[in-house]
């Protein structure tokens, strides 16, 4: 258990590294196993998330050999023998469930225990079952397990009720050998549905349109062995281009994808940040001028990202006027508004929308991470905040940034984490 305090008032400047993306990480890891040979992907971030993940597929027979020390994992799946990963490892990660589509598609058939709850919102797997179910597969769930069997499976027309990012995922692992075309409308478009693509059409599968809300998968099954990296972290990316505005500090953020950060860029160019490209994924934030307040709403990709949503209420919480904030896409995720209040936001809940009354100063207070981005968004308030901040259960924050206090201390921030 640890806990990480900060005293704010310390401008930033410098330059911060990006990680590789947890979002696209996670169902890459999990797809790996697909070719039954070996896959090395590069640049892989040291997350509680990751680590899982791994233990997720050794149970299953599979070989990992992480190199931590340059973030470099190789996953060797020749002697997977097992479709029933551990329970109590598939009960600590919710993403642990895009691990079936990537079974379905090697064996047939797949078999897991229920993912565990969410704290922000109900994220409910009836989608993944039924584009399952819909190539050709039979679905039983009994005792608080799932379980997907296919004597072969067949290409379908599949549309999603909603743009579910797992779901989405799911499928497509699967119909990678399933026997015919299967095209996936309404399909989510995050960069990480992109991702997942890329990779698995380099181990030989044929799937296009991803990004869109079509996405067509030819059966072809994968079976190359590779050496892959991932994408960078858009949401690590846009939490520190948030860190230079609430400090009002000029910083310089290597690894963010203008591409991928357009929702985020354009309402913090709203608000009057100055933001420069200086290269291919390379962005000046001189947070040092004056911001004025601005309304937000989150949708799916590419609207803005529920992912920042935590991060902008603690930066609006210290612009001057008002600014509303509107959650559409998880209905418990104002958990952090709550710990900005006990520093001193003023901060009003109606609804699924939030009313942000910028104050002069923050103070710090002892705090709750309730979750990954709640957690971000506490340090980022803490930053500029009077006095000393702890945040409390790190294990949210360290699930999705990688050594998030060193990185702050080495642009200039006073943070320390302490294990208690």
């Amino acid at each position: 258990m640890y806990k990480i305090v900060v005293r704010g008032g310390n401008e930033l400047s410098g330059e911060v590294q990006i990680s590789s993306a947890k979002n696209a990480v996670l169902p890459i890891i999990a797809a790996s196993v697909m070719n039954g040979g070996i896959v090395v992907l590069k640049n892989i971030p040291l997350l509680e998330d990751v680590f899982i993940m791994c233990e997720i597929l050794e149970s299953l027979g599979a070989e990992i050999d992480f190199n931590t020390e340059i973030g470099e994992l190789r996953i060797d799946s020749r002697n997977l023998k097992d479709v029933d990963p551990s329970d109590k490892l598939v009960q600590k990660l919710r993403a642990s469930f895009v691990i079936m589509g990537a079974m379905l598609a090697r064996f047939n058939r797949a078999k897991i225990s229920f993912p565990g709850g969410c704290k922000i919102g109900s994220r409910p797997i009836d989608l993944h079952l039924k584009g399952f179910a819909a190539l050709d597969s039979v679905v039983e769930k009994y005792h608080g397990y799932v379980e997907v069997k296919a004597k072969e499976l067949k290409g379908s027309d599949i549309y999603l009720d909603s743009p579910s990012v797992g779901a989405t995922q799911n499928i497509m692992m699967a119909a990678t050998s399933a026997k015919g075309e299967t095209v996936i409308r309404n399909a989510a478009k995050e960069p990480e549905i992109v991702d997942l693509a890329n990779f698995l059409n380099a181990m030989g599968a044929d799937v296009s349109g991803a990004g869109t809300e079509t996405i067509t998968i030819r059966g072809k099954k994968p079976c190359m062995d590779i050496e892959y990296t991932p994408i960078y972290d858009r949401i690590e990316a846009g939490t520190f281009i948030v860190a230079a505005a609430i400090t009002k500090s000029k910083i310089t953020v290597k690894g963010a994808v203008e591409e991928h950060l357009k929702a985020v860029l354009a309402k913090l160019k709203e608000m009057g940040l100055k933001i420069d490209s200086i290269g291919e994924n390379t962005l000046i934030v001189d947070g040092r001028g004056t911001l004025i307040p601005v309304d937000i709403k989150t949708m799916p990709h590419p609207g803005f990202p529920t992912d920042m949503q935590a991060q902008f209420t603690a930066l609006l919480s210290v612009v001057p006027g008002t600014s509303i904030i509107t959650e559409t896409v998880f209905e418990n995720r104002f958990m952090h508004v709550s710990e900005l209040v006990k520093m001193g936001a003023n901060i009003k809940i109606d609804g699924r929308s939030a009313v942000v009354q910028g104050v002069d100063t923050l103070t710090g207070a002892n705090v709750v991470a309730t979750d990954l981005r709640a957690g971000a968004a506490l340090i980022l308030a803490g930053l500029i905040a009077e006095g000393e901040t702890t945040v409390n259960d790190v294990h949210h924050i360290d699930r999705g940034y990688m050594k998030i206090e060193e990185k702050f201390k080495k642009i200039g921030a006073d943070i320390k984490r302490i294990d208690v």
